[in-house]
């Protein structure tokens, strides 16, 4: 019994270096694909689509580094702390926020009563809300 008891504090250290391994190579490979299709876009003269994709690809690639700390900072502490995972809410609203507002634009006409363009005005309605809320729920708990 004591043996296994022993061997759960290793297992859970290894399911953590695991973990962490995969966010670290998903983020490089995310980066570096973002590097190879930003520089196609460039090439091509596509700019606005460049900045916008490359501004995504750099929020995800924050949001597996937040995520990498969370990990390793509970790996090392034992306890779950809520702020990182508001910051990466925060990113995901924000970076979702770009997206849309980029292809809406592209997608449907300036239109108040185009379906379309109405559907992206409630997605960024819905998401702002989402971003006050958890930027509120960070200011509570730094307080505490």
């Amino acid at each position: 019994m004591d043996r296994l008891q022993a061997f759960f504090p290793l297992a859970e250290r290894a399911i953590y270096l695991f973990a962490g391994l995969m966010v670290i190579l998903g983020a490089a490979y995310l980066l570096g694909s973002a590097l190879v299709e930003g520089t196609e876009l460039l090439f091509q003269r596509q700019g606005d689509r460049l900045a916008i994709f490359l501004l995504d690809r750099v929020l995800l690639a924050l949001m597996m580094a937040e995520i990498l700390y969370t990990v390793m900072r509970f790996a090392k502490e034992g306890q779950l702390q809520v702020e990182p995972f508001l910051i990466i809410g925060i990113i995901a609203g924000v970076r979702r926020i770009l997206v849309v507002t980029a292809e809406g634009l592209q997608k449907f006409p300036f239109a108040l009563d185009h379906p379309g363009f109405q559907a992206v005005l409630a997605e960024l309605l819905l998401l702002s809300l989402m971003i006050l809320a958890l930027a509120w729920a960070y200011r509570l708990v730094r307080k505490v």
